[in-house]
């Protein structure tokens, strides 16, 4: 078999999709053994198109094929390569959202706890005064609260 590009694969498509409605005609009378051969080397052609041109994506099996199909293959793989460079760039995008989104609201988190824990201490060091003054009632010295 030689190359075949995605034209090819669009007319065997085709032929498969019309043949298969004939074979539902035929598939009311009842299978015949010779309707098994047909569908099986069908089958077996569009498996080895298949295999072939995996291994040209691949990059194997190229020598058999011309400059017009070297360029057809190499624009194929182009496009594939940059569906896949815009879905990975579309991932990244959304991980750096998420990230960010994580971010602020540990920031946040972190500015309650600080807020609490310098609650915390000044209420510390207000107990602490009034512990002072009724241990010590004839000290003069006044502590304000900051």
């Amino acid at each position: 078999f030689e190359y075949t590009d995605s034209c090819m694969e669009t007319i065997l498509e085709r032929y498969e999709r019309y043949s298969y409605a004939e074979r539902q005609l035929a598939a009311s009378d009842h299978e015949s053994p010779r309707s098994w051969t047909l569908e099986h080397a069908k089958l077996k052609a569009r498996l080895e198109i298949l295999q072939r041109n995996q291994r040209q994506y691949m990059g194997e099996d190229l020598e058999p094929l011309s400059q017009k199909e070297l360029q057809n293959l190499e624009n194929q793989l182009a496009s594939a390569i940059k569906l896949i460079q815009s879905r990975k760039n579309q991932l990244m995008h959304e991980s750096l959202s998420e990230l960010q989104k994580q971010a602020k609201a540990l920031q946040d988190q972190n500015n309650q706890l600080s807020k609490k824990v310098k609650e915390r201490e000044k209420e510390l060091d207000q107990q602490t005064q009034l512990e002072q003054q009724k241990h010590d009632p004839n000290s003069s010295s006044f502590v304000l609260p900051q």
